[in-house]
């Protein structure tokens, strides 16, 4: 059963590519060994033809951030996005352990029924961790790999598994007010561009999820994915790795390090930030689709 979905209050988005992108996210639910119940799971399928191309967000977002670059996809390639557990518009149960662990278990169970074919992995941030993780562990399910600006030698939080209540709710919180006060100081003083407040918008809308702050603070508690480095090197696939060269948020390093430990390995800078996706939509997507 697909379902779209309901109950989000979307009065405040105004980008025409977002809202659209957002009235075609369905659920499915998806069965795991890790619940007794179903997850509701949030994706997005457009376009046919070709390998198809599957596409993980980053930390604390959802398959929004594609919103320019999945119809550049989808016009020429079978396109898929899909919120991970613990984010996004996916389903969260209060009784999940969210970690890189059970992300990577979701994550094939619903490529398994949903996709059941090998796929070109686009993992962009955090996601692009998560891809690396489900490449190693599922190599039949990746046909080729991308790696956006990725998260894998820096970026994690090892730290986060020290938070102890109630340190570990007011750090979550603390991470939603900063959103949502960037958000309203954006459209009350106009201090931000039009792309920079839709980017705030979308980022804002899975924050009144229900079991939010629980999924958040497991997550975070796990720490993330400060252990993946040692196995970067053992990555077989073809990866292609997109680096904006004026990052803040990940060391320019990084983009080298994944070159350097990956055989099979081309490495493509832009001019752009952190999140090339939104920045260099165009480019990105003629690089992915390059044969």
């Amino acid at each position: 059963m697909h379902e779209s979905l309901s109950g989000i209050d979307t009065s405040k988005l105004k980008d025409p590519s977002a809202l659209n992108l957002f009235q075609n996210i369905k659920t499915t639910p998806i069965t795991t060994p890790l619940n007794s119940q179903s997850i509701s799971t949030a994706y997005i399928h457009q376009g046919k033809n070709g390998t198809p191309i599957l596409l993980l967000h980053g930390f604390e977002s959802s398959l929004l951030e594609f919103r320019l670059l999945i119809p550049l996809l989808a016009a020429k390639n079978e396109t898929w996005a899909v919120d991970l557990l613990g984010f996004g518009f996916t389903e969260r149960f209060k009784n999940i352990n969210y970690s890189p662990a059970t992300i990577k278990t979701h994550l094939y169970h619903f490529w398994k029924t949903q996709i059941n074919q090998p796929v070109i992995l686009v993992g962009a941030s955090m996601g692009g961790a998560t891809a690396i993780d489900f490449t190693l562990n599922y190599p039949d399910c990746v046909a080729k790999l991308v790696l956006i600006n990725s998260v894998g030698y820096s970026g994690s939080f090892p730290q986060g598994q020290f938070l102890f209540p109630p340190i570990d709710y007011l750090a979550v919180e603390y991470w939603r007010q900063r959103k949502l006060q960037a958000l309203f100081f954006g459209e009350t003083f106009g201090n931000f561009t039009n792309a920079e407040i839709t980017s705030l918008q979308c980022a804002a809308l899975h924050l009144d999820m229900p079991n939010w702050h629980e999924a958040t603070i497991s997550f975070t508690k796990s720490g993330g994915y400060s252990e993946i480095a040692p196995q970067i090197k053992e990555i077989a696939k073809p990866t292609l790795i997109l680096w904006g060269e004026k990052d803040e948020t990940l060391p320019r390093e990084d983009a080298y390090k994944f070159q350097r430990d990956i055989v099979d390995s081309r490495l493509i800078w832009l001019k752009c930030g952190h999140t090339p996706q939104l920045e260099q939509a165009e480019v990105v997507a003629g690089e992915i689709l390059k044969k």
